[in-house]
């Protein structure tokens, strides 16, 4: 195994660290509570835990306002427990990927706090301070992704900050080398601490236009949207500079890699193939120098179509970079959960889908269970997303709620009241009830589909190869060191014949979302409504058993 192996060819499991295990019973989860769920993880055959933000925060946006980027927000433990979950997950051969906010700090962070106690003051330069236009408003038309401007005066100093989220929330200046220095030596803390990697939140939007200029009007607007929309984000977002800083931020991450493993960092970026394949970082000399894994999106805000979907991989793979590394993420903490977009059934061939594509997979936690999104009544709601733009469905707390373990009071989640409600049917749709269902259950297609990954080379680490199947049916090989694998999803509501053509000599099935699916194919392959596949030939399956 090479030192990139574990985030090449393993999987990340992000874990919403509120949501995941409480261990005193305040409702809240804590690093203590991942810390005894991590057999849990183990059994699951997850390679790395990616933890969303559980450094200290006043939680105007539940820890992405962040007062101080080199300790553990007391809710959910200290630095010493922090050490203890780093140890016992590598002990277990699970690796730990922290969040990293470059983006912005809290307005209570000790730099901001100074920044704006006067315009003489070393860190006023840390943020972004303009004037304000002639007419006193704000410098421009940048508007805050949580609704209204992204400027805030601050009538004590006369003048606008900027932020890109909520007023709490106030960007960083990362044109100012000390700001650069002060970020990079964040990451060397976590990085001596014993952390594998990080993931970059909100990566594209760190650098802003030196001009601040006004962002130009969308022809594609349409009334009624979301009014942040109303402007194309040309000056706040994927300016060119950036990519310096995604170089500088990789030679730290670099510097603590060696031969027996290598750190990672992973970028949000919500962009197109065209401009997220940027990020990689191809230079003049064709080494890659960016993020190893710009995430991918693209499933998320797809149509669930197996013809959509089909070219969907084909632009993907035809644009990476050589030698870059794929990945593809289900879902996460700000989008609407798998099963609740498409539906269980679906979710199942989802799921199929996910664990066979070529590149890293990214699963949130809870979907492996097949959790749905929990409507929240109005008075419960606790997201800013939602506060900030009410009506307009932006909330993100339906897919925020509480990991359901059991038919324990809260869901084995808590021995207090949870942070935010538990879905109707956590009483039967839980870990432990899935767990006694080796054949059927969600849970048991996950284990199933991971250990498969981890014995088939081809899925593993083989090529991808589109093949042409019915306008239903998404079909597609896997090829690797001597194996060939097809797997073939059949999107629609109708069985579908399968042509033999498409099939290995004396085929097999691996894998199935249907559990009544027999093992040995006897006469012609029909998939059953909404059900995938994974073919290998007798002798594959032979060669794993040894």
């Amino acid at each position: 195994m090479s030192a990139d192996t574990w985030w090449k060819n393993g999987i990340v499991y992000q874990i919403y660290p509120r949501s995941f295990q409480d261990s005193n019973g305040d409702g809240i989860g804590d690093l203590d509570g991942i810390r005894a769920r991590l057999d849990y993880l183990v059994s699951l055959g997850i390679d790395a835990v990616w933890i969303s933000p559980i450094y200290p925060s006043p939680m105007a946006d539940f820890g992405y306002d962040i007062s101080d980027f080199c300790d553990i927000d007391p809710r959910f433990g200290t630095l010493d427990g922090f050490d203890a979950l780093v140890g016992d997950a590598h002990s277990r051969g699970l690796r730990v990927i922290l969040d990293f906010v470059p983006n912005h700090t809290s307005d209570r962070h000790p730099w901001f706090v100074q920044s704006r106690s006067a315009r003489s003051d070393r860190r006023r330069n840390w943020y972004l301070w303009r004037d304000p236009a002639p007419d006193g408003g704000p410098p421009n038309n940048w508007v805050s992704n949580f609704g209204g401007p992204a400027w805030t005066l601050d009538p004590s100093t006369g003048q606008y900050y900027g932020h890109s989220f909520l007023k709490e929330q106030p960007d960083l200046n990362w044109r100012n080398p000390e700001v650069r220095a002060a970020m990079y030596e964040v990451l060397r803390f976590w990085l001596r601490r014993g952390v594998d990697g990080f993931r970059v939140d909100v990566l594209s939007q760190i650098i802003k236009d030196a001009q601040f200029r006004d962002n130009p009007p969308n022809p594609d607007f349409v009334e009624g949207q979301d009014p942040f929309h109303r402007w194309l984000m040309l000056y706040n977002t994927d300016l060119p500079e950036v990519q310096q800083i995604v170089a500088e931020m990789r030679r730290v991450v670099d510097a603590f890699s060696d031969t027996h493993s290598s750190r990672v960092l992973i970028g949000e970026l919500y962009l197109p193939f065209a401009r997220l394949v940027a990020y990689y970082g191809l230079n003049a000399q064709g080494a890659l120098e960016g993020v190893q894994l710009p995430f991918n999106f693209q499933l998320i805000a797809t149509e669930w179509q197996a013809a959509r979907i089909d070219r969907l991989v084909r632009d993907y793979e035809a644009a990476l970079p050589p030698g870059a590394a794929p990945n593809w993420v289900l879902g996460n903490h700000d989008k609407p959960r798998i099963a609740s977009r498409v539906g269980q059934q679906m979710a199942r061939i989802a799921a199929m889908l996910l664990l066979t594509l070529r590149g890293t997979p990214t699963l949130y936690y809870g979907d492996e269970i097949g959790m749905t999104d929990v409507p929240i009544p109005a008075d419960e709601v606790q997201d800013p997303f939602e506060k900030n733009k009410p009506g307009m469905g932006l909330g993100r707390d339906p897919e925020r709620t509480p990991m359901q373990w059991s038919a324990a009071a809260s869901a084995g989640f808590t021995t207090g009241t949870p942070w935010l409600r538990l879905a109707a049917d956590w009483r039967t749709h839980n870990v432990e009830a899935q767990s006694h269902d080796e054949a059927g259950s969600m849970l048991a297609l996950y284990r199933h589909l991971i250990a498969l990954r981890r014995a088939q080379p081809a899925l593993n680490r083989g090529s991808y190869e589109a093949l042409a199947a019915e306008d239903e049916v998404l079909a597609y090989a896997r090829n690797g060191e001597g194996q060939r694998l097809v797997v073939l999803l059949n999107f629609g509501a109708a069985s579908a014949p399968m042509s033999p053509a498409l099939l290995p000599r004396q085929p097999i099935v691996l894998a199935s979302t249907d559990p009544a699916r027999a093992e040995f194919i006897k006469g012609p392959l029909v998939l059953a409504p909404y059900e995938g596949v994974v073919i290998g030939a007798v002798v594959d399956k032979a060669a794993t058993m040894r």
